[in-house]
């Protein structure tokens, strides 16, 4: 049985530290899926198409890493393709709180999926993709913050 980790998220846009995180977990699982969710509480800013493209092409050097979309819950997809354990990055403490309630429902709903945190690289504390999506909505430079084979 494969080491399979799902990387959940909206990825809207894909950040550094979101590749950061995924190319640190390789490593540690034999398959990281990044997994594009469908959030009814969010209004998307970019199209699901650009970041299914976006991260095809930041992590086409990997074979270990596969890209695809969602809907519903994340235990649910994990269950579905045997996926054990679900990968999360952690900038602060508020989003070890955050995560940390998510992983333990995500337990009670399944209790052979994991949550497995890996802290983000210090240069990618600040970053996030809603900071990214303001700067870009006002004008801003954005480049700097995404991943080198992504342009918009």
């Amino acid at each position: 049985m494969q080491n399979i980790a799902v990387f959940p998220g909206s990825f809207d846009p894909v950040t550094r530290g979101h590749e950061s995180v995924v190319r640190r977990a390789l490593p540690l699982f034999d398959k990281v899926i990044v997994a594009i969710g469908e959030n009814s509480g969010k209004q998307d800013y970019f199209p699901v198409e650009r970041r299914l493209e976006w991260l095809t092409q930041t992590f086409s050097d990997e074979p270990k890493v596969e890209i695809r979309t969602y809907s519903g819950l994340t235990v649910g997809l994990c269950k579905e393709i045997g996926a054990r354990y679900i990968l999360r990055g952690l900038r602060t403490s508020a989003d070890f709180e955050f995560e940390r309630g998510i992983g333990q429902m995500n337990r009670d709903l399944e209790p052979t999926v994991e949550t497995v945190f890996l802290l983000c690289d210090p240069e990618y504390t600040a970053l996030s993709s809603s900071i990214v999506r303001e700067i870009h909505r006002h004008g801003g430079e954005i480049r700097s913050f995404l991943p080198e084979k992504v342009i918009i």
